[in-house]
């Protein structure tokens, strides 16, 4: 299956009780408006995922990343039987190094969470299932099938990771 290439970037940094902040974002355009979104967007003609993710990273926050920074952490296939268009191959990377602070852009308000608070209300249905693994320092590979309404998860089919 030939699906469009998407990234995204889950930024860490340490909080003064020792636990952990992910940066992610509440989406002001497009697929997912209104939802909380980790940080990343399409993979453009002619770029890497590496490249996308360093630049997406940069329009959506404003901040810097290397892409040697970036520790992949997977993969997810998302199917949308009722809306194909939507449908997209996800490559999933953290990142605890950058520069500059997070600033408000046309498409993204970031917002640092504690990882034990994470918005999941709030995010993709599918997010729950496999994100604190990730952040943990886990990696995913996996498909997700959404339902007629475009938000429930309906699928889930794990795969072995890396």
């Amino acid at each position: 299956m030939d699906l469009p290439g998407v990234c995204v970037v889950y930024l860490l940094r340490a909080r003064a009780d020792g636990g952990d902040e992910v940066l992610l974002g509440y989406k002001r355009t497009g697929l997912g408006l209104g939802k909380v979104v980790g940080i990343g967007g399409k993979v453009e003609a002619g770029e890497s995922v590496r490249e996308a993710a360093v630049r997406e990273v940069h329009e959506e926050t404003g901040l810097r990343i290397d892409a040697a920074d970036l520790e992949a952490a997977g993969v997810l296939d998302y199917l949308f039987p009722t809306r194909p268009a939507w449908s997209q191959r996800s490559h999933v990377f953290t990142c605890r190094r950058w520069d500059g602070e997070p600033v408000e852009t046309e498409e993204i308000v970031p917002a640092w969470f504690a990882t034990a608070d994470i918005p999941f209300d709030r995010m993709w249905d599918d997010a729950a299932r496999w994100l604190p693994a990730v952040l943990a320092g886990g990696s995913i590979a996996a498909t997700y099938t959404f339902g007629d309404d475009l938000a429930t998860v309906v699928g889930e089919e794990l795969r072995p990771a890396g």
